[in-house]
């Protein structure tokens, strides 16, 4: 008899355990927020500098992933006497890049882009609009040197006047010297 008390206690025991172990699970059970999808944020608009044997030289915002066709026409197209031959069109543009378009009547030894648009034009480099690939076409600056001076830029604000460019790690008087004649602070 106190067999089958003890057996019907224990059972009786367990069960009430197991009860109350799935009503705590349902009660105690994490609560869960929904998770949330939020569209992917906008890129910012490229501003780039068109300049040239264009109808409307000027500083332009246009869409990431345009190329140089699609700067041209933000300028207004290009003038009947522009050299297109001596430009890529379907080359990829950058933030704060300068396009320039050629004139025919230029002589080919007038510097202008490459097919990639980066090397020199006839106006002076703005150090505060140049992309990393466009000052490392000034004589003495490298990869690194380039991110120095974006890094930099971007920490302590625009450039006023050459010199400030001595601030930047890696540049000191003689290398400024090289470059002073070739950049500007606008």
């Amino acid at each position: 008899m106190i067999r089958q008390h003890v057996s019907t206690f224990l059972a009786g025991l367990l069960s009430g355990l197991l009860a109350a172990g799935v009503v705590l699970l349902f009660i105690a059970r994490p609560k869960r927020f929904p998770i949330q999808l939020l569209p992917p944020p906008t890129p910012a608009p490229l501003r780039i500098h068109v300049s040239g044997a264009v109808h409307n030289p000027g500083v332009y915002r246009i869409p990431p992933g345009s190329i140089y066709e699609n700067a041209l026409q933000a300028a207004g197209g290009r003038m009947p006497e522009a050299d297109l031959a001596r430009i890529n069109l379907a080359a990829p543009l950058e933030d704060g890049q300068h396009l320039y378009i050629p004139f025919h009547l230029e002589d080919s030894s007038t510097p202008f882009p490459d097919s990639t648009g980066l090397l020199n034009n006839p106006e002076l480099l703005d150090v505060n609009l140049a992309t990393a690939a466009e000052l490392e076409q000034l004589p003495g600056i490298g990869p690194s040197l380039a991110k120095g001076i974006i890094a930099f830029r971007e920490e302590h604000g625009l450039f006023l006047a050459p010199d400030d460019l001595l601030n930047v790690s890696g540049i000191g008087p003689s290398k400024l010297e090289q470059i002073r004649d070739l950049i500007t602070c606008q």
